[in-house]
């Protein structure tokens, strides 16, 4: 017998925006303000300089750089990892936070998240 799963896409269309967080709410947890974030519509912000001098006088933060990883059969990489590990240190109680940079322009026309693979990751 053979299982049916759903593809990439359905998987993706599943989490809409209205179930996402808006980027001010993330932040707060973090104990940034709105004035400590540059927001890129309501889902993703870069931190302003604001925030990173705020940052930088705790001392406790630590900084996990994923780099240079061959991806599985699968397709899981450096971000299915990197989104996967922030979430795991979220789910145990740390405060964690992720930065991806630009997707891989590979076979996928710069395209990045539940469509082009590692749609289970959402």
């Amino acid at each position: 017998m053979q299982m049916s799963f759903p593809s990439d896409i359905e998987i993706a269309q599943i989490n809409e925006h209205d179930k996402m967080k808006n980027i001010n709410e993330i932040a707060a947890k973090l104990g940034l303000t709105s004035d400590d974030v540059e927001q890129y519509g309501h889902f993703k912000a870069k931190i302003a300089s604001s925030g990173i001098r705020k940052a930088m006088k705790n001392d406790d933060g630590k900084l996990i750089l994923v780099t240079s990883i061959n991806p599985t059969p699968a397709g899981e990489g450096k971000s299915t990892l990197a989104i996967g590990l922030a979430d795991s240190l979220q789910a145990i109680g740390k405060k964690s936070i992720l930065a991806l940079r630009e997707p891989s322009l590979g076979p996928v026309m710069g395209m990045k998240g539940g469509a082009t693979g590692g749609g289970y990751a959402k």
